[in-house]
C-alpha cells in the first residue's frame, strides 16, 4: 500500500510530464525584441552644400544621405523625418529654383515623413501645394484648422508597421507660424492648441493600431536656467502633453526642432531631443520594442556630426545639386564689392560657444543688421531704417575657408569679398523694401516690438539706422524703450533726441514684411509705399562704396532695472 508521501510525488511527476510534453504553461516566457530606429534633421532650411565649420565641412543633401544609407543598412527598421522648415529660408542653390532642389533632395535621401514649420509657407499657400505635390514623403499637421480647406496632401498622422509594431508620427505646427511670414500667407489656415491637438490625433492613431506615438513639432528649446534644465515651447508641450505622468506617457518620443538647440531628455517619460539646425547634427534614436505586448522596453537617442571627410557622398544627389550649381554659377559668383572686416550674421553678444543664441543676431546690434539698415535708408533717403533680424540669415562676407560648393572665390584677407550669392544668402525671402512716414510714438511701437521678447531670442529683434535707442530688459514689454537719439553725421550716437511722442513726424524706410504687421509689427500696409528688392538695394549699396567697413557704434543700448541682465557685448 502506498503512502501518502508516495501518491503525492507520483501526481507531481505525471504533471511535470505533462507541462514538459505539451508546453502549454510557461512560469516565465522569453519574448523576442525589434529595434526601431528613427532618423532625423531639424530646421533644414534646404542646407544642400555642406556647411563649413573650422576646417571641416559638415552636412549636406550627398553627405548625409550617405550617412543615413549606413543606419539603415546595420537597421532596415527605420524612419526616416524631419519637423518642419526644412525649405524656406534656403540658400540661393535651393532658393533661387523655388526651392524645388530641396524636395528633389529630400526624395532622393528617403525622407518618409514631415511637419510644417512657419517657413515652409514662406511662399504662400499655392507655393506651398506645388512642394508637397512632387514630395514622395507624407507631410503631417494635426493642429492647423481649415488645413483641408486650404491645402491637400496633409494629414494628421501616419502609421508605419514593423513586423506588426505599428508606430504613429502625429505632426505639429508652431502656434506663433502665421506671424512670422508675410501676412495672409497661411490663407484661412489657423494653427490650434498643440495638446490639445496632439491627444486628439494620439487618441484617433491608438483607435487606428497604433502602438507608439511619436509626435514631431515644429517648437524647440529656447535655453537652459542656471541649473542647466531646459526651458521653451518644447519642454512646456512636453510637460503638458503628457500630464505629470511619467510611468505611462500618452506620447512616448517627441522630437524638437525650429530653435537650433541640441538637446537630449526625458521629460514625463517620453523621450524628447531636438538637433542642431541645418545638418550640424542628426539624431539617430532607437526604440527597443517587446515584440509580444508592442510595449517599449527602452528609448535613446544620440547625436551624430555628418562629417564630410567621414562618408563617400552619395553620387546621384551630388550631381543634382551641381547641376543647379552649374546654372547659378555665371550669377552668383560676381563680385558685389569688399569689406575691410569681417561681417556675420551673429551680433556683438556673441561668445563662439556652441549654442550661444548670439549667433543668429537676434539679442544685440549686428554688422550685417548695421549694413542693411544703412542700405535702406541711404537708398530712400528716410530718416531711420529698421528691419526684423529673423530676416538676416547669413554672413555676408565670403567664408574665409574656400569651399567649391559656395558662390565665393579663395583669397586671403583684408578685404573680405561680397557676391551676389552672398547677398541672396543673407537676403533670400525676396521681400521688397517699403517706406511710410510714421508719427514718434508710432516709431516708438516699432522699437518696443523690436525688444519686446528679450532676453529670448526671437525675430522680431529690431536691427536699425539712423537712430541709437536705450531700453530696460527689465520693464514690462511694451514699456522698455527709455529714450532715443538720431545717429550724427560719422555715425556716432551723438545726436539730437529724437522724439518719441505722437506729436513728431519722421520717415522710415523697412521691409514689407514687417510694414504689413509680420512678427507683431504694427500694421502700416495701407499707408506704406513698397519699392525696390531688398537683396538689389544691399548689392547696389555694396557696389557704389566699393569697400565697405561697417562697425558696432551703440545703436542699441540694453539696461536693466531689474534681476533680468543685458545680454553683454563681448570684445
Amino acid at each position: 500500500m502506498k503512502t501518502m508521501r508516495q501518491k503525492l510525488l507520483v501526481v507531481l511527476i505525471a504533471i511535470i510530464t505533462l507541462i514538459t510534453s505539451t508546453g502549454a504553461v510557461h512560469a516565465a516566457p522569453s519574448h523576442g525584441t525589434i529595434d526601431i530606429q528613427i532618423l532625423n534633421v531639424s530646421d533644414w532650411h534646404g542646407q544642400l552644400d555642406p556647411l563649413v565649420v573650422g576646417t571641416s565641412q559638415v552636412g549636406g543633401a550627398a553627405v548625409l544621405a550617405a550617412y543615413f544609407q549606413a543606419d539603415r543598412a546595420a537597421n532596415p527598421n527605420t524612419i526616416t523625418l524631419t519637423a518642419g522648415d526644412a525649405f524656406g529660408a534656403t540658400p540661393p542653390i535651393s532658393g533661387f529654383f523655388g526651392d524645388v532642389p530641396t524636395i528633389e533632395a529630400m526624395n532622393l535621401m528617403g525622407f518618409q515623413v514631415d511637419t510644417l514649420g512657419n517657413h515652409n509657407f514662406d511662399g504662400g499657400i499655392a507655393h506651398l501645394q506645388g512642394l508637397i505635390d512632387i514630395a514622395d514623403f507624407q507631410y503631417v499637421s494635426a493642429n492647423l484648422e481649415n488645413r483641408d480647406d486650404n491645402l491637400t496632401g496633409v494629414d494628421d498622422f501616419k502609421i508605419f508597421d514593423f513586423n506588426g509594431v505599428k508606430v504613429a508620427i502625429i505632426g505639429l505646427t508652431n502656434p506663433e507660424a502665421p506671424q512670422l511670414v508675410f501676412p495672409g500667407n497661411f490663407g484661412t489656415i489657423v494653427p490650434t492648441d498643440p495638446v490639445k491637438a496632439a491627444l486628439k490625433a494620439r487618441n484617433a492613431a491608438k483607435d487606428a493600431g497604433a502602438d507608439i506615438v511619436i509626435v514631431i513639432t515644429h517648437m524647440g528649446v529656447t535655453g537652459f536656467d542656471g541649473n542647466g534644465a531646459p526651458f521653451g515651447p518644447l519642454v512646456d508641450f512636453a510637460q503638458a502633453v503628457n500630464n505629470g505622468n511619467g510611468k505611462k506617457p500618452k506620447i512616448d518620443v517627441i522630437v524638437g526642432d525650429h530653435t537650433d538647440i541640441q538637446f537630449k531628455g526625458i521629460i514625463n517619460g517620453a523621450l524628447v531631443y531636438e538637433n542642431r539646425s541645418r545638418g550640424l547634427t542628426y539624431a539617430k534614436a532607437t526604440l527597443t520594442v517587446d515584440t509580444a505586448n508592442h510595449k517599449i522596453l527602452s528609448k535613446d537617442a544620440t547625436f551624430v556630426t555628418p562629417f564630410a571627410a567621414a562618408v563617400t557622398a552619395d553620387p546621384t544627389i551630388a550631381a543634382l545639386v551641381n547641376s543647379y550649381r552649374t546654372q547659378l554659377a555665371p550669377i552668383l559668383n560676381t563680385g558685389v564689392g569688399s569689406s575691410s572686416v569681417f561681417i556675420p550674421r551673429a551680433d556683438a553678444c556673441f561668445t563662439g560657444i556652441a549654442n550661444d543664441p548670439s549667433a543668429t543676431g537676434r539679442r544685440c546690434e549686428s554688422l550685417v543688421g548695421n549694413v542693411v539698415t544703412d542700405s535702406l535708408r541711404s537708398r530712400y533717403g528716410t530718416d531711420f531704417a529698421l528691419t526684423n533680424a529673423g530676416g538676416l540669415r547669413a554672413n555676408l562676407t565670403c567664408p574665409t575657408t574656400d569651399s567649391a560648393t559656395d558662390f565665393c572665390p579663395a583669397y586671403t584677407p583684408p578685404p573680405y569679398p561680397i557676391t551676389r550669392g552672398q547677398v541672396l544668402t543673407v537676403l533670400p525671402f525676396g521681400n521688397v523694401a517699403a517706406t511710410l512716414s510714421i508719427n514718434g510714438a508710432e516709431l516708438k511701437s516699432m522699437l518696443e516690438r523690436g525688444v519686446s521678447a528679450m532676453p529670448s531670442v526671437d525675430g522680431r529683434f529690431a536691427q536699425v539706422s539712423g537712430l541709437c535707442f536705450t531700453y530696460d530688459i527689465s520693464a514690462p514689454a511694451g514699456g522698455r524703450v527709455t529714450s532715443a537719439v538720431h545717429q550724427a553725421l560719422d555715425g556716432s550716437c551723438t545726436g539730437a533726441a529724437v522724439d518719441l511722442t505722437a506729436g513728431s513726424t519722421y520717415t522710415i524706410t523697412t521691409n514689407d514684411f514687417t510694414a504689413s504687421g509680420g512678427d507683431g509689427y504694427p500694421n502700416f500696409a495701407s499707408r506704406m509705399v513698397t519699392r525696390e528688392i531688398l537683396d538689389q538695394v544691399l548689392a547696389d549699396y555694396i557696389t557704389a562704396a566699393g569697400t565697405i567697413s561697417p562697425s558696432i557704434q551703440g545703436r542699441i543700448v540694453c539696461t536693466t532695472s531689474g534681476a533680468t541682465a543685458c545680454p553683454v557685448i563681448t570684445p
